[in-house]
């Protein structure tokens, strides 16, 4: 049973960031080839909400179909209806929710809080797609609320199709969230918080050390976490709360926002009167008590700047969206990998006033799931495994396991069986990797056709460049880069741009052609590269050129700029419903 709709205007397609097209598309592809349900990761601060939009106009103007959109908060509800509607203005857009005294049942989307509609399927009549933001919210076993709905919205539409949206594709509890036997199957498209750091869409992360760290030894673990009562009695340690609140005044003197995560009630309110005696100014402190009216006005302030610090205890992890953070602090650890993700997740976000995030970490979090960048998942009943990061015994600095000599200080670790464990407090190197980037003047370069070793004959091919370059003055050495003109969304989109920076020539569709026309002198000189290393990963980059001037056309044509701006879903057929 599918909705009778109302025809919707057209408008022009959202504004997508590459990494969003590509993400929109790989779901297309996904419910096109496949019968079970996808998850999208995109980092916090990244733009999931656009991709909803997209996803929602397609569903209802290109297929006359019907979304739900599911949330678990008051808070994110609010906030993905009012950006839906601020991004998508011409979407119907429907809320239904008792916490905002709306129920809206009629339209073709529908913004819900799960609480309100679990048991209302029928109420809402039928729906073609679900949207579940936040997805790894979901119970991966039992009835919970998601699954109760999820399966009575099936028996009105069989054919109804299901999308996860998260930047943390694992719980507590039960490991990653997309599983064969799970209701989430599949990450059909994932993008990392440091790819979106280096393109300048997140906000670089910075750490600094803390003198005294809690002893959590004797903390014992229920239900997939610390205990809770044992880690407030650990971190609400006198000397432990006076020695880091000396340390996050003293380190937050040039910063405007800082959000601080604390252990409990008693615990937050003892950092917030400590912090507001130290730095002789207001320390806010909110948790699952506050008063609605009081929580808003507090909230309001620290948004509005006019509150410099904010301590909470377990509400502002998910869907609190203050983009003037510059400092996240962490008094306390967890298990959860996903849970201290969300935490330096708040200070993700791009704002004017800021340039870097500080984050400290008092909890010893980072050393137990390693950099935010590259956490690691412990699924249910596997051993425990080495480290994701160590602690550096000279400098303190607190870096990914891979590194050999510590970027901070350059001591060379030992061997890993010759390592002992250090007590001392740490700095906090949430992101792994150091970089280094290289410049080299180019002598020769050359393109060949290359294909992936072992892909099938029909997987798209790439043209590699190789540019010869002087290392300690000789001129032997090779540097190697991928172009993409037979891949689709970012990669082609790279590709198209890397191109046209070169040539007049229209872009190639082929990595034989590209060859073809490079050899034939279509590309202007690479007279030098810079290459960026980054210490763990296996492969440099190529990440900035100096060229010539680009050549004439081939054929003496006069120039002319061949890539019109398109639909970057134009490849789709309109009547090739997805779901």
């Amino acid at each position: 049973m599918r909705a009778t709709l109302l025809p919707t205007p057209k408008a022009p397609p959202l504004t997508l960031r590459p990494y969003q097209a590509e993400a929109v598309d790989a779901v297309y592809r996904y419910l096109r080839d496949r019968d079970d349900n996808p998850v999208v990761v995109i980092p916090t601060a990244g733009g999931k909400t656009p991709v909803m939009s997209t996803i929602c106009r397609d569903a209802v103007q290109k297929w006359s179909g019907r979304v739900l959109i599911l949330a678990h908060v008051k808070e994110l509800l609010e906030q993905t209806a009012d950006t839906l509607r601020r991004v998508a203005p011409d979407l119907e857009i429907g809320v239904y929710s008792a916490g905002l005294k709306s129920r809206d049942t009629d339209h073709p989307i529908i913004v819900a809080s799960i609480q309100s509609v679990y048991k209302r399927a029928c109420e809402l009549d039928a729906f073609d797609l679900v949207l579940v933001d936040e997805s790894h919210l979901i119970p991966l076993d039992g009835e919970g609320m998601y699954r109760q709905f999820l399966a009575d919205a099936k028996t009105i539409n069989p054919n109804i199709r299901v999308v996860g949206l998260t930047a943390t594709p694992y719980r507590l509890k039960g490991g990653m969230i997309a599983k064969e036997d799970h209701f989430l199957n599949t990450v059909c498209y994932e993008i990392g918080v440091k790819e979106l750091i280096v393109q300048g869409f997140l906000c670089p992360l910075k750490t600094k050390a803390g003198k005294i760290k809690a002893n959590l030894d004797n903390l014992h673990v229920r239900g997939g976490e610390f205990v809770a009562n044992e880690v407030e009695a650990a971190m609400d340690n006198i000397v432990l709360v006076q020695s880091a609140c000396e340390e996050i005044v003293e380190l937050t003197q040039e910063r405007n926002s800082c959000l601080l995560f604390t252990s409990g009630v008693a615990h937050g309110q003892h950092i917030a009167r400590t912090i507001q005696r130290l730095a002789g100014q207001d320390c806010g402190f909110v948790c699952g008590e506050t008063p609605g009216l009081e929580r808003e006005s507090i909230l309001r302030r620290f948004k509005a700047g006019e509150l410099k610090y904010l301590a909470n205890v377990n509400v502002l992890t998910t869907g609190f969206d203050a983009p003037n953070i510059d400092c996240v602090t962490i008094v306390r650890p967890t298990m959860s990998p996903g849970l201290m993700y969300q935490m330096v997740g708040r200070g993700f976000r791009l704002h004017p006033d800021k340039t870097d995030c500080l984050v400290l970490d008092y909890g010893g979090n980072i050393l137990r799931h390693g950099p935010v960048d590259d956490l690691k998942i412990k699924e249910p009943g596997s051993a425990a495994g080495e480290a994701p990061a160590k602690e550096c015994p000279k400098c303190q600095a607190l870096i990914h396991a891979a590194y050999a000599t510590c970027p901070e200080c350059d001591y060379e670790f030992p061997p890993p069986e010759k390592e002992k464990h250090e007590s001392k407090a740490s700095n906090a190197g949430i992101l792994s990797g150091q970089i280094t980037d290289t410049q080299y003047d180019v002598y020769e370069t050359t393109y060949c056709v290359h294909a992936k070793r072992g892909a099938a004959a029909d997987h798209p091919r790439t043209m590699r460049v190789n540019y010869r370059v002087a290392k300690n003055d000789v001129f032997g050495d090779w540097k190697s880069e991928w172009a993409c003109p037979e891949h689709s969304g970012y990669a082609r989109n790279k590709f198209v741009a890397w191109w046209k920076a070169r040539s007049n020539e229209p872009p190639p569709n082929s990595a034989e052609q590209a060859v073809e026309l490079a050899d034939a002198g279509a590309l202007a000189e690479t007279r030098q590269i810079t290459v960026r290393t980054v210490a763990g990963e296996k492969y440099d980059s190529v990440v900035n050129y100096k060229l010539g001037d680009k050549p004439p056309r081939l054929d003496g044509s006069e120039e002319r700029d061949s890539n019109q701006p398109g639909n970057p879903h134009a490849w789709i057929d309109d009547d090739e419903i997805p779901f």
